[in-house]
């Protein structure tokens, strides 16, 4: 796990896009709840406002945590099963087993943090069940939730989110200023009449908008946008017509509810009937949506919204308010989000018109589109932005797989989505990917091609997790189906996966065998991803085996890919040729060179395991050409990198025996306690903090001396037991935890350690007290 000491005030919240207003008791209370407990829900209904108190609490409290405060936004989560991946993806955690619970409690086990989970109550168990078991295992963890009810956890603090303060009833000229609720109104519609101020010629009538929409913040934004073309009394006139058919249509609920209810109706009722109906339609996307997906998802020249008419109404709700615009980048096209309850009003309408699972179909359809067009796309000039693009619509991508696999008949379809994307899964959501694989596999048993493809993928990504049972189970079935199909397509990727496994079990020449047989095949039915990949492979396996064709399979990829403009693929090619340069040729500059390119390169996508394999060699190429302790750094930063990654590459023979290699080198040069130390210290870093490093533009960072800086409270006192010469049972039996457990600790502390004996964690316990 990654276990660098972050700087205070690391962590990621998302921007405040507008100006925040009161809640001075509010976050008093907050404040004060959040010191004194390790759990505190924000509740109230939806619009309230918890969220921005959540988020404003944050900001101002979050150098006061070393480990940074972490916002996890869960609205567009529906898989209670997701839940511990996504707190593991927010954290920038990659490295998780099938138990990414128990990676999260060890993760946090010595972390001071605070963790804000948004929007809990639609998987409030889940939330529940998550919370009380990291709590347990980290006592410097805090969590800010916020929820539309409690979470029952035990030693949970509730704080009731109120609306804003409005005047009452017997103070009809009251200062504005005094009541958050005016103040709310009055800063939300200079948005959209930029001279408004509240007199006294129209205060009377800001004071009855305010207490008929009951202070609810999300009602009263909403109001104020019709300031743009209703006076204030047009305004009374249609809320108080909402609130007479609110009564008359079902039992009074509360107050803020109903005001709630009736801002979000009645702002429903002033849009045009097109705008209503992309409204009702946009609420099956999930996390947001760009234009070209909701023209392809919403439209329909049949009945009422032809395809060139989308950007029109998208505009129109944009100025209402309905939906908001985030910012693009140069990456990207402009991006639109509805807040959950707009899209909720949105969803209970389209169901209402009996049309929810049409547009359900029509959004997975635009989704199975979407992976068919990045498998014939991505290896392009294309490449960078589908890598982005797809990190984009990831909860969408959720979303339509979890429809799928909830409705009988369709997992098939769910594998149209799940397997053209294994690279964009292998990328980042290595477990997420393989979890959405196995259960669509499950869901589509009739052997089709559809199937033929998903075993592939779920055999692929099932290698790099180290399932080596199921690896074997679901290759042995595809080539069944390859045969059937007489697939030479299928047949070439069953040659990839199966010598990529014998590259990482050590057999070389075994691979290479395979390898070209899959080579001949991509380029027989004129793929050229499967080509390149199969080179980079044939570069990595003959660079092992010390085989000379590795420097024509190294050229190969690189000019495949330059001619393609794929960057990504580059950046692997730029690997391959700088380990040719570092050992072949003794050309340390070049490759040098050649690796930071590559890392570069794959910074923008946050491609960690390909930023591992150049950090790797990096450290390689510097315990050849200067074996000194920055080149020991590097080492412990590559192991930092790969950590970061989820990948275990570098556990495998083939690249562990290059990092022994070197180890010994810089030993030789520097002695071990010097090596031992500036290793120690690589490892430690943060991801960004070793890639500076193997980029040369390290900057000074402060790591905590001893053990702490990278071994858990738990891991710390294992090693001191091991110092007492103690064996795992009697470690097991003295912490009254499993003997499994106990060998587990063992193996991290290890592995951070990068040693290979219980004897150095002894010496090292020795020559490194803990500082008291």
């Amino acid at each position: 796990m990654g276990d660098g000491r972050p700087t205070a005030g690391r962590g990621r919240l998302p921007a405040e896009l507008t100006s925040f207003v009161g809640r001075r008791r509010e976050l008093a209370d907050t404040r004060r709840l959040l010191s004194s407990s390790r759990l505190l829900t924000l509740t109230g209904p939806g619009g309230v406002g918890k969220t921005r108190l959540a988020l404003r609490m944050a900001a101002d409290v979050r150098r006061t945590f070393a480990d940074g405060v972490w916002f996890v936004e869960l609205a567009a989560l529906q898989d209670p099963g997701l839940l511990p991946h996504t707190l593991a993806g927010a954290l920038e955690l990659s490295q998780i087993s099938a138990n990414p619970t128990a990676d999260l409690a060890d993760y946090l086990e010595d972390k001071h943090l605070l963790l804000v989970l948004d929007n809990c109550e639609q998987l409030a168990e889940a939330c529940a069940v998550l919370a009380s078991k990291l709590l347990a295992a980290a006592p410097q963890l805090r969590i800010l939730a916020t929820s539309r009810h409690v979470l029952g956890v035990e030693g949970e603090q509730v704080l009731s989110v109120p609306p804003l303060s409005t005047p009452p009833a017997e103070a009809p000229s009251a200062d504005a200023d005094q009541y958050e609720s005016l103040v709310l109104f009055a800063d939300r519609v200079r948005s959209v009449l930029p001279e408004f101020e509240i007199d006294a010629a129209n205060r009377q009538e800001v004071t009855e908008v305010c207490r008929r929409l009951d202070g609810v913040p999300l009602a009263l934004e909403l109001a104020a946008v019709w300031m743009r073309t209703l006076t204030l009394s047009q305004i009374l006139d249609r809320l108080e017509d909402r609130f007479r058919l609110l009564a008359s249509g079902r039992p009074a609920g509360p107050a803020r509810q109903q005001a709630l209810d009736a801002a979000v109706g009645w702002s429903y009722d002033l849009c045009s009937p097109a705008e209503r109906m992309l409204w009702e339609r946009l609420s099956v996307f999930a996390g947001g949506f760009d234009l070209e997906s909701a023209e392809e998802v919403c439209s329909s020249d049949v009945d009422g919204i032809p395809r060139d008419h989308v950007l029109d109404l998208v505009a129109g709700l944009v100025n209402k308010s309905i939906i908001t615009r985030t910012m693009g980048t140069t990456h990207t096209v402009a991006w639109y989000d509805m807040l959950s309850t707009i899209s909720e009003y949105g969803g209970m309408r389209l169901a209402e018109a009996g049309r929810t699972r049409e547009f359900r179909l029509r959004h997975r359809d635009y989704y199975r589109s979407l992976a068919a067009r990045w498998a014939e796309d991505s290896f392009s000039p294309r490449q960078s932005d589908w890598y982005l693009r797809l990190r984009r619509e990831h909860d969408n991508l959720r979303a339509a797989l979890d429809f799928c696999l909830s409705e009988p008949g369709e997992g098939a379809a769910a594998l149209e989505i799940a397997a053209p994307i294994w690279n964009f899964w292998f990328a980042g959501f290595l477990r997420e990917g393989h979890r959405y694989l196995s259960r669509a596999i499950d869901a589509a048993p009739e052997q089709t091609p559809t199937r033929a493809l998903g075993l592939w993928a779920g055999s692929y990504l099932a290698m790099f997790l180290g399932e080596a049972e199921e690896l074997t189970r679901l290759l042995a079935e595809c080539e069944e189906l390859a045969e059937r199909y007489d697939d030479d397509r299928l047949r070439a990727r069953i040659a990839e996966v199966s010598g990529h496994a014998l590259i990482y079990q050590g057999d070389l020449a075994g691979a290479i065998g395979l390898l070209e047989r899959g080579l001949a095949g991509f380029r027989a039915v004129g793929d050229p991803l499967g080509e390149f990949d199969m080179l980079i492979l044939l570069s990595a396996a003959t660079f092992f085996l010390a085989d000379p064709r590795v420097e024509d399979f190294s050229r190969q990829a690189y000019e495949l890919a330059s001619s393609r403009g794929a960057e990504s693929s580059k950046a692997y090619a730029l690997w391959s040729v700088g380990i040719v340069h570092w050992r072949d040729h003794d050309q340390f500059e070049e490759a040098t060179s050649a690796f930071r390119e590559a890392i570069r390169l794959w910074l923008p996508l946050n491609d960690r395991t390909g930023i591992g394999f150049c950090v790797q060699a990096l450290s390689w190429c510097a315990g050849s050409a200067a074996p000194d302790e920055r080149a020991a750094r590097l080492m412990g930063a590559s192991r930092a990198v790969w950590r970061s990654s989820g990948a275990h590459v570098d556990e495998t023979t083939p690249y562990s025996q290059f990092d022994t290699m070197t180890e010994q080198r810089i030993r030789a040069a520097v002695g071990d306690a010097a090596f031992d130390a500036a290793f120690a210290q690589g490892a430690a870093y943060a991801f960004e903090q070793a890639v500076g490093l193997a980029l040369g533009e390290e900057r000074e960072v402060t790591t905590k001396p001893g053990l702490a800086g990278r071994l858990t409270r738990r891991e710390r006192e294992i090693a001191g037991l091991i110092g007492e010469g103690l064996s795992n049972r009697e470690i097991a039996a003295r912490l009254v935890i499993s003997q499994r457990t106990a060998e587990t600790h063992v193996e991290h502390i290890l592995s951070k350690l990068s040693f290979n004996s219980r004897t150095q964690i002894a010496r090292w316990i020795a020559e490194h007290p803990e500082p008291r």
